[in-house]
C-alpha cells in the first residue's frame, strides 16, 4: 500500500509541485495540504509521512521559516509532538529545515523554543549551486545514499549556529547521538572546514543537515528534488549526472511505508 505522505505549503512556498511529483514517481500518494487547512482539518495523523518543502514562506518574515513554525507549534503542537513521537518520517528541505528548526523539533525532538538557528550566510548573499556531500549518520531517511553525493542548494539563510558559549557542548551531543546527517565537503569527501564555495553558507562545522535523536526526522538545505533526475545535473551532457535526490526520497519513502 502507498504511503499518504502531506506536503505542506503556505505563502511563498514555492518548491511543492516538485517535490510532490518525486513523491508520486516514487510509488507514495504525495497530498498537497495549505498550512491553513491543517490547522482547521487538524488531519495530521491521517498521514504517513511529512514533507516541508522549500521556498520562502510568509516572506520569510522575521526569519526564515518563523512564521509558518509558529503556526505549526501554537495551533499544531500536541498533533507534531504526536506525529514525530509516534516515529512517522519528517523532512524538512531548505525553508522546510528551517521550519523545523524554529519548532524546536529539530535538532532534539521536542516542540518548543529552537536550540540553534540558521543565519544569513557567511556570504552575505543567496547562494544557488550544487555542493557536495558527505555522509555522516546511517538515519534510514537518508536511504542509499553513498558516502558522496551532489545536490544544489538555494538559499540566503543556510548557515547553521549553535548558541553561543555551548557551541562545542551542543555539537558534541549531536555527534554523540549521530544527528549530522551531511556535511558539505570537496568532491573527494574531503570536509570543507568552512571554505567556500564548498560550504556556501558557511555553516557551523560544514553541517548540512540534521536528525532527531531516532533519526526519524531530516532537516536539509541542499534540494533532493532538483537532484531527482540525472538531467537535472549541469554535467548531464558529458555523462556525469547523477540522480542523488531520488535516492534520498525513496528512502524517505520506504520510511513512510513502513510508519
Amino acid at each position: 500500500m502507498s504511503p499518504r505522505i502531506l506536503v505542506l505549503r503556505g505563502p511563498g512556498t514555492n518548491c511543492d509541485a516538485e517535490t510532490v511529483h518525486a513523491l508520486r514517481e516514487l510509488g507514495a500518494e504525495p497530498e498537497l495540504v495549505h498550512v491553513r487547512r491543517l490547522v482547521r482539518t487538524r488531519a495530521l495523523e491521517a498521514f504517513e509521512g511529512l514533507v516541508i518543502p522549500g521556498g520562502f514562506s510568509y516572506g520569510d518574515r522575521i526569519r526564515s521559516g518563523a512564521v509558518l513554525a509558529r503556526m505549526l507549534s501554537h495551533a499544531l503542537g500536541r498533533e507534531l509532538q504526536r506525529f514525530v513521537d509516534e516515529g512517522k518520517p519528517v523532512l524538512g528541505i531548505c525553508n522546510g529545515f528551517q521550519v523545523l528548526v524554529e519548532t524546536g523539533v529539530l535538532p532534539f525532538g521536542q516542540v518548543g523554543e529552537p536550540a540553534l538557528a540558521l543565519m544569513k550566510n557567511a556570504s552575505a548573499r543567496f547562494e544557488a549551486r550544487w555542493v557536495h556531500l558527505l555522509r555522516c549518520s546511517d538515519s534510514e531517511l537518508l536511504g542509499e545514499l553513498p558516502e558522496v553525493s551532489e545536490m544544489p542548494v538555494a538559499n540566503a539563510e543556510g548557515r547553521v549556529v549553535l548558541p553561543p558559549g555551548r557551541a562545542q557542548e551542543v555539537l558534541d551531543e549531536l555527534l554523540q547521538n549521530s544527528q549530522v546527517a551531511l556535511r558539505y565537503c570537496t568532491p573527494s569527501g574531503e570536509p570543507a572546514e568552512g571554505r567556500y564555495p564548498a560550504n556556501p553558507s558557511g555553516s557551523f562545522w560544514d553541517i548540512a543537515g540534521l536528525t532527531t535523536p531516532n533519526g526519524r526526522v531530516l532537516g536539509m538545505m541542499p534540494h533532493p528534488e532538483r537532484a531527482f533526475s540525472a538531467y537535472l545535473h549541469p554535467c548531464w551532457t558529458s555523462g556525469r549526472g547523477t540522480e542523488h535526490g531520488r535516492v534520498l526520497l525513496q528512502g524517505f519513502v520506504r520510511c513512510a511505508g513502513r510508519a
